[in-house]
């Protein structure tokens, strides 16, 4: 193995652009229909005098981060534009380190002082997230070589700094065994508010772009197999909806599978039971409930590391997301039953890295391959942020990866039609051509994205056109 360069950040600065949605998206309670995507420069020197530039970007989704009713969505974009402002002055204040001594000497400060400013821990995150990979880009430019030749080599020189828990396991080792494959199947998100059929569909919300809407529509134009189904936490309406999404997904021929998500609205594990209960009593159910791989966040992070889980567990494994405010959250959260950790990029590329050793080295000691991580969404869009995503999930091996990005944006939305034409001809394995807009190709249910794990960098060979945004 190479020796991890040493290198200090000397600039960093970020922009946004806007993003309009086809139609709204449900976090829980809440309707979002437009959003920002922040995007990230950096820039940094090495011991040796050379310098290089990256990138990286970001949806600044309101009502996830942080739930709080009494906050406007503009109030949650401004806690996520403090967390980057706080990430950039504490890894600028730093030394020279390699890019993953940076992180781990930022981690703990950073998280400090922004709980000093109310930001919850994945407000904080999401800050050190899109700088950390934004340098980790601009080492992979400034070494010529790609994301997971990074990761294999530890050129980025990952350790156990951040999770002592880890002491012992060989990560040189485990991190030079990744080898990510480059197609994953798309699992479509069924949002609460989502039509399942066009014959439910009012006339006066059919949008004539040439996508599809509707649940079945989705299936005819992709052909997905993998389905992420939202649920409300109030058991009966949520078991009457799970009759009519199966009612559309029983009549694929091929099996389905599905995982649930429950964006944090059940109040208690009494609450989880009930639901699981009803799904169980109901014949229409049966062929969905065999379906179900996990049940993601059920409960609202204020109780879900704080009481036992371990009796819902034994019926259905269950997974943290927005619980996962910091690099310790999957011990706490394995303590009281939680089997799983969702990996995104608006959380943390170490953070996902040091989860997916963590879930090798667990079912190694017990035998079986009870733990587990799973590739999760967040509106990730078209272009840099989604290939950089692709770029962990592909790492952490994922054999599958929510995807609902391109079902509520239109490609690469605002992005100018010159950046658009560059992304097709550089990574025309993921996207396809329409009309000029680049749109993600979603053939069979799957997509393929080699031209990403190849592109120096990572994931991209694009640079953003940076005068089309906000500084």
């Amino acid at each position: 193995m190479t020796e991890a360069p040493r290198v200090k950040l000397i600039e960093a600065e970020f922009f946004e652009r806007p993003v309009d949605f086809r139609f709204p998206f449900r976090f829980g309670a809440a309707r979002v229909e437009s959003a920002p995507q922040a995007f990230v420069r950096v820039r940094i020197v090495d011991e040796r005098g050379r310098s290089a530039t990256g990138w990286s970007g970001e949806m600044m989704m309101p009502k996830w981060f942080d739930k709080n009713p009494a906050l406007s969505p503009g109030d949650n974009v401004e806690q996520l534009r403090t967390s980057l402002r706080l990430a950039i002055e504490g890894l600028q204040s730093l030394k020279t380190n390699t890019a993953f001594g940076m992180h781990a000497a930022a981690e703990a400060d950073h998280h400090r002082r922004a709980a000093r400013q109310e930001l919850p821990a994945l407000v904080a995150s999401y800050g050190l997230a899109l700088v950390d990979r934004a340098i980790i880009d601009a080492l992979c430019r400034m070494n010529g070589v790609g994301a997971v030749e990074a990761v294999t080599g530890n050129l980025l020189g990952i350790t156990d700094a951040a999770a002592p828990d880890l002491a012992g396991f060989d990560l040189t080792r485990f991190l030079s065994g990744m080898a990510p494959s480059s197609k994953l199947a798309v699992r479509h998100t069924i949002g609460l508010a989502d039509a399942l059929s066009a014959s439910e569909l009012d006339p006066r919300q059919r949008l004539e772009d040439g996508l599809p809407q509707t649940l079945d529509e989705v299936i005819a134009a992709y052909g997905h197999r993998y389905f992420k189904i939202k649920v409300s936490g109030r058991p009966a309406e949520d078991a009457e909806r799970l009759v009519a999404i199966a009612a559309v997904l029983d009549r694929i021929v091929e099996g389905y599978r599905v995982t649930l998500d429950g964006n944090e609205q059940f109040e208690s594990g009494e609450v989880v039971a009930d639901l699981l209960d009803r799904i169980e009593k109901e014949p229409r159910l049966k062929r969905l409930r065999a379906s179900v791989l996990f049940f993601e966040q059920p409960i609202a992070r204020a109780e879900a590391l704080s009481q036992s889980v371990a009796a819902i567990a034994k019926r259905l494994p269950l997974e943290i997301d927005e619980s996962d405010g910091d690099v310790g959250s999957f011990l706490r959260a394995r303590e009281l039953g939680y089997a799983g950790i969702s990996s995104k990029s608006c959380k943390g590329f170490y953070r996902s890295l040091i989860n997916r050793a963590r879930v090798e080295k667990w079912n190694g000691e017990a035998g079986n391959a009870r733990y587990f991580m799973s590739a999760e969404d967040l509106t990730t869009q078209a272009g840099l942020g989604l290939q950089q995503d692709l770029v962990l999930a592909a790492l952490v091996g994922a054999g599958h990866i929510e995807r609902n990005g391109h079902h509520y944006v239109d490609g690469m939305a605002r992005a100018p039609m010159a950046e658009q034409a560059a992304y097709l001809a550089a990574h025309g394995d993921l996207y396809e051509n329409a009309a000029g807009r680049a749109r993600l190709a979603i053939r069979n249910g799957e997509i393929t994205f080699a031209s990403v794990l190849r592109a120096t960098g990572l994931g991209c060979v694009i640079e953003p056109d940076w005068t089309s945004m906000a500084g």
